[in-house]
């Protein structure tokens, strides 16, 4: 080989070094580009996986915006009882008694919510798969079987924990009413053994003959949010344990006028703010039929409260402040059944008759007929939800809610009639148990004394 030759492969060999080094990069980013999509397709599958497994699993039927305002209503219904009713009824009696009428309605409060996670639930809105026309079934004591994603049938988008709590709140005020009848003058003993007792075999039943698929409800009873399981059941109790216990000491010769209407005051505007949970939350849902309950809630009871001012003016020359104040409330009760079911001029109508009717029945129809009232609980529950009642079976309208297409008076005379039958009976019964085991009314001493020295040993400072 020559010289010349030698230095020509040379030459040669080291540009092919050259160029192998210059190549080795670019066949490596050739590779890793070959490789990527083949890499990311690796975690793109993995994820897909639990993606997939969501898709083939049953959607959750629960709906966060209706269990929000289901949560939201619970805690408006449960104010109506602690502080309302206890404020409104608490200011209405004489001092000497304020503190045993707002405990009567703090220890309700208590002494239900463990009956009605015991057992009254249960009774009441639990039917399983053979619905009972009387009483429901023993399922859910103890809410045994309801876990955080349960539903009831009846509350399909909402938690059963909610729909529970829920009705309890509603289970909560129905007995609290009835003490406005006996104010003044029940021991706090027999207080707790009438209620208890009643809950379980007055509310519960009725609750579940109209809501719970009994039969009362599948005959075509109407009742949105409780003027026949709430208003009328609590009304017509309040009436029989008047008449059994009797007068109070001194009524209609000592002055028993309330002794604080601020209080009455304070306690009607928290009733009527939480019945929007009351009414409006009777929807089970945070849809335009809660929208329409709202609404009809509001102007039922303002044409309520002025028809009662406006009668009250007329009659004794001066509206009251207490006056208004009770149509108020009693237009809240006789637009309770119908608050889903009529439109706001139905609702307003409604408002207007309740006004009226209740400020006889309250002012007139207990002087007529001898009995004590304490705070009228029959006059405006009893007879305002008889009112909310029959009226919802004149006014239902279809296009409000489609249940209300078979609208009838009759049918809706049918469920008053039931509910003050039973209502009445049972309630004499638990009282004739409850007198023999630790008597109903207190001494004369200590009734004159004041229930909040005999009963609890405490007074309100002078």
């Amino acid at each position: 080989m020559t010289p010349r030759t030698s230095k020509l492969l040379g030459i040669a060999s080291l540009a092919s070094l050259t160029a192998l080094l210059c190549a080795v990069p670019a066949l490596a980013q050739t590779a890793a580009t070959t490789a990527a999509p083949a890499a990311a397709a690796a975690p793109a599958a993995a994820a897909a996986a639990p993606a997939a497994a969501a898709a083939a699993a049953p959607a959750s039927p629960l709906n966060s915006g209706d269990t929000a305002w289901m949560l939201t209503s619970m805690a408006l219904v449960l104010m109506m009882t602690i502080p309302g009713l206890g404020l409104f009824y608490g200011g209405m009696v004489r001092r000497k008694n304020v503190l045993a009428t707002v405990m009567q309605s703090f220890a309700i409060t208590c002494l239900v919510t463990v009956l009605w996670f015991a057992i009254g639930y249960s009774i009441a809105f639990t039917n399983d798969a053979t619905p009972g026309q009387f009483i429901g079934s023993f399922a859910h004591i103890f809410l045994a079987g309801i876990g955080v994603n349960s539903v009831n049938s009846l509350a399909g988008t909402i938690p059963e924990y909610v729909f529970s709590a829920f009705q309890m709140t509603f289970a909560i005020i129905t007995p609290a009413l009835i003490c406005g009848a006996f104010a003044e003058r029940m021991k706090f003993s027999a207080l707790l053994i009438f209620m208890a007792l009643w809950l379980l075999l007055v509310y519960s039943p009725i609750a579940h003959w109209v809501w719970g698929g009994g039969f009362l409800g599948g005959l075509g009873v109407l009742d949105f949010a409780g003027g026949t399981v709430v208003h009328i059941n609590a009304g017509v109790a309040g009436l029989v344990c008047a008449l059994v216990l009797g007068k109070r000491k001194g009524f209609g010769t000592t002055n028993m006028a309330p002794h604080n209407l601020v209080l009455t005051f304070i306690g009607a505007g928290l009733l009527w703010v939480g019945w929007f949970g009351f009414n409006a939350g009777s929807a089970v849902a945070a849809n335009g039929l809660a929208g329409a309950a709202m609404m009809n809630t509001q102007v039922a009871t303002a044409a309520a409260g002025l028809a009662w001012m406006f009668v009250e003016w007329m009659v004794v020359k001066k509206p009251s402040v207490l006056g208004i104040l009770s149509g108020a409330v009693a237009g809240l009760v006789a637009v309770t059944p119908a608050s889903g079911f009529v439109n706001p001029t139905g609702a307003f109508i409604i408002g207007i008759v309740a006004g009226i009717v209740c400020y006889y029945a309250a002012a007139h129809m207990k002087k007529m007929f001898g009995y004590d009232d304490s705070l009228d609980a029959f006059g405006v529950h009893g007879v305002g939800g008889i009112i909310g009642a029959l009226l919802t079976g004149v006014f239902a309208d279809p296009a409000i809610n489609s249940l209300g297409q078979n609208h009838s008076i009759v049918t809706q005379l049918e469920g008053i009639v039931v509910t003050i039958v039973w209502t009445g009976v049972v309630t004499w019964i638990i009282l004739m148990v409850t007198k023999m085991l630790v008597g109903l009314r207190p001494s004369e001493a200590d009734e004159e004394e004041g229930l909040d020295i005999s009963q609890h040993g405490e007074s309100v400072a002078e």
